[in-house]
């Protein structure tokens, strides 16, 4: 992990009064009153909130004041949980990523979950807009007996308000270690004419709304059960948890997931629910 003093998303010269950029950097840490921050570093549009501290984990709420993301625009998340501690980290609203004039949306998130910790990132749903283009990268580390939840889920459009996204350009890396060594990795890709990429049978047969939920622990096998109980479909094997949903649209999703994630026995954030 970069230090946290380290200003790792720099747009160029040109680009800062036309171009949204912004890093925030988080570690919690496990003390005598329970999980709190250790170290909360902010910069440009990204803030992060903890508004609930509990003696057993900690909720933060990640913002993007700019409220969405277009071409040439950078956001840049560390989250880090030390030894013991635990967190549930998700956004304030779904990330809006608007048609491009030029260049790309970049996301990059890493994770550290630390010795006996817990990170569940379950940020809300992603709305990809017609002509919209993002590359977003997930890298994280955890120890041989954390546990890591990762979600991420994306809506093409809005269906209630009639939206067809045409044409777009989606880049989704994963990259998941195990005390340094690779454990999980996945690409998805869609790019170009995606309401007919979509439509195809062997990738999302029409769907609207997609999303990927992977768990990293010890006992993850445990959980395949209940999880194929919620969503129909899942697989196990070797620490490892993982399952692909489709919905038709951000609402069917959203009310696959809540059951989901429930069954994973995590805390749901409230505004998940609200």
């Amino acid at each position: 992990m970069a230090p946290f003093d380290q200003i790792v998303t720099e747009a160029p010269a040109a680009q800062r009064p036309q171009r949204a950029v912004g890093a925030g950097r988080l570690s919690l840490v496990r003390g005598a009153a329970g999980v709190g921050p250790g170290r909360l570093y902010q910069q440009g549009c990204a803030q992060i909130r903890l508004p609930r501290l509990r003696a057993d984990h900690a909720e933060a709420i990640l913002i993007n004041t700019a409220g969405g993301l277009t071409g040439g625009d950078m956001l840049d998340w560390t989250v880090e949980v030390e030894a013991g501690a635990a967190g549930v980290v998700t956004t304030q609203a779904c990330d809006k990523v608007y048609r491009s004039s030029g260049g790309v949306a970049n996301v990059t998130s890493r994770l550290s979950v630390g010795p006996s910790a817990r990170l569940d990132w379950i940020p809300q749903e992603t709305i990809l807009f017609d002509e919209a283009r993002l590359h977003r990268r997930l890298e994280a580390d955890v120890a041989p007996d954390g546990r890591l939840l990762v979600l991420e889920a994306v809506v093409l459009g809005r269906a209630a308000m009639g939206e067809t996204v045409r044409q777009a350009s989606l880049k989704d890396r994963w990259r998941i270690r195990r005390g340094g060594r690779l454990l999980f990795a996945d690409d998805l890709v869609l790019d170009g004419a995606v309401s007919e990429i979509a439509a195809r049978p062997s990738l999302l047969a029409g769907a609207g709304a997609f999303a990927s939920l992977l768990l990293i622990a010890p006992d993850a096998e445990r959980y395949l059960e209940p999880l194929r109980a919620a969503l129909g479909a899942a697989s196990a094997w070797g620490g490892r948890l993982y399952a692909r949903v489709l919905a038709p649209d951000g609402f069917a999703l959203r009310q696959a997931l809540i059951p989901a994630l429930q069954a994973l026995g995590g805390p749901l954030p409230r505004i998940w629910t609200s």
